[in-house]
């Protein structure tokens, strides 16, 4: 028993250093919000947020002829939708600041498939809107955009230095939370090259090395060091994070990769409690090819703080709320190894507005760029791993009679070793988007129930064009030998009390 604990929480630890994608909004183009309305409770419609609680708005559609240019940085974070689905299936409810659309959907296996090479493959299809989409009209389309890396050849990487800093404040107590951590690391440990590195740090009140960075090869001294891990003081997350940080610069191997792992619930109470002071410190040490990932634990987890720190760090975070999470998120999605394929990646939708009026990118607000962005690699994107797709979903409506071409799809990253850029495009027309929605691939489908699914929980005003019940009859159909979305099926049922 103990055993299988270990394994599954080995994947745990193993893929948030083994894999990252990340991404940062540039300052020219940040989303506007608005305060939503609040909703009548009848069907799928969304009641009232709860107390002390306002609802962010989606961005309403952009008109194709004023702005056909649509850009945003490239990440696959999926840990709105594992909080919300954690909440959701304990009967609560999330609050609504913590949806994102764009991660609920990352959440589910695509089939794109993969390039020959490095970068990525492009792909692009869609269908007209379900018959029980509400105020949807003839023009009315959904477009789906897929990125797909190449998955890493087994025993091809190179050498990691990771220096993983861990929380150990009272609330770290919680099962699930610690326990989960030390079980994942002391595997981890045991299953690494002797040629990577690994280097300690916890915090509660003060932040203390337990390990400075030491080769795998003395497994026993780092053994020691994550026995030493105890519950105790409060969250000083701010210190942890800034000697994290100065221990990964010491130890920094030029050719190897290097990470600053952050294990915690994100619930800093001593110290710097905002994101915002230490996001600059993080995206220094991007810049020095020292990125940063995150995995948030517990009932009680700060999902804002922890999001912004990977966002500006290059880096991942994802939320596990039990071993078997762990087992179906780490084991069966993402690749165990330390390679990156791409370097701020970004991606561009240019449509023609003779055939578009109007569209919507559905999520990845905070992650928005201008269009001038796209081309200037001073600006941050997001790093990808191998095996990764990244997939954004676009609502929009055609000009009456539109037909030929009807956008380009651009994606742009930099080389990992030589920084070099490389672009990929694609052409995407009218008729790709003709058939109907229940004819459309499984997988659209997916991405629209998961969509709008987020719309509803995060009170957009998009969330009155849909309903739970349908929503949920689409999951139920479409997950026959599919787990992941007999899961989403099974949290929208549980979703369906607080929304009716």
């Amino acid at each position: 028993m103990v055993s299988q604990f270990r394994a599954v929480a080995v994947a745990v630890i193993a893929a948030l250093c083994l894999t990252a994608c990340g991404a940062a909004s540039d300052d020219s183009a940040s989303p506007t919000y608005d305060k939503a309305q609040t909703m009548n409770p009848q069907g799928g419609q969304p009641g009232p947020p709860a107390t002390g609680e306002l609802a962010d708005e989606a961005p309403g559609e952009q008109a194709a002829s004023n702005q056909p240019v649509s850009t945003f940085a490239v990440d696959v974070d999926t840990a709105s939708y594992g909080y919300a689905k954690r909440q959701l299936l304990s009967g609560q409810r999330p609050a609504t600041n913590t949806i994102r659309p764009e991660e609920f959907v990352n959440s589910f296996q695509q089939g794109y498939r993969q390039p020959s090479g490095d970068g990525f493959a492009v792909s692009a299809d869609g269908a007209r809107l379900p018959r029980t989409h509400r105020n949807s009209s003839d023009t009315a389309r959904l477009l789906r955009v897929g990125l797909q890396t190449r998955a890493e050849p087994e025993g091809q990487r190179l050498d990691a230095s990771l220096t993983f800093v861990v929380d150990v404040s009272g609330s770290m107590a919680e099962p699930g939370k610690l326990d989960l951590v030390k079980s994942g690391l002391h595997t981890l440990v045991d299953q690494l090259r002797t040629t990577d590195s690994v280097a300690l740090i916890a915090y509660s009140d003060e932040a203390d090395v337990l390990r400075q960075m030491t080769p795998v090869r003395d497994r026993s001294a780092l053994h020691g060091a994550i026995d030493r891990l105890r519950v105790a003081g409060s969250t000083n997350l701010e210190a942890g994070l800034r000697l994290g940080y100065e221990t990964a610069r010491k130890s920094f191997r030029s050719g190897s990769t290097n990470r600053v792992i952050l294990l915690s619930d994100g619930l800093p109470n001593v110290g710097t409690t905002n994101a915002t002071s230490l996001v600059r410190e993080v995206q220094e040490a991007a810049a020095k090819q020292i990125t940063m990932m995150g995995v948030g634990v517990g009932s009680d987890y700060g999902d804002k703080f922890m999001e912004e720190l990977a966002d500006k760090g290059d880096g991942y975070v994802v939320y596990v709320s039990d071993a078997a999470e762990a087992s179906k998120v780490f084991v069966e999605q993402l690749p165990a190894t330390l390679a990156v394929r791409a370097l701020d990646a970004k991606a561009q939708v240019e449509f023609d507005a003779a055939a578009v009026a109007s569209y919507r990118l559905i999520g990845y607000e905070n992650r928005t760029l201008s269009a001038s962005a796209f081309r200037n690699d001073r600006v941050d994107g997001g790093e990808v791993g191998p095996g990764h797709a990244v997939t954004a979903l676009y609502a929009l409506h055609l000009r009456s009679g539109a037909e030929g071409h009807l956008a380009d799809v651009r994606v742009r990253w930099q080389d990992p070793r030589t920084r070099e850029p490389s672009e990929q495009t694609l052409s995407v027309t009218v008729a790709s988007l003709e058939r109907e929605f229940s004819a459309a691939a499984p997988q659209v489908q997916v991405c629209y129930a998961a969509a709008y699914f987020a719309e509803v929980l995060r009170a957009s005003r998009y969330a009155e064009e849909v309903q739970l019940d349908d929503l949920l009859r689409l999951a139920e159909r479409l997950s026959e030998g599919d787990k992941q979305v007999a899961e989403l099926a099974d949290v929208i049922q549980a979703a369906t009390k607080f929304y009716r």
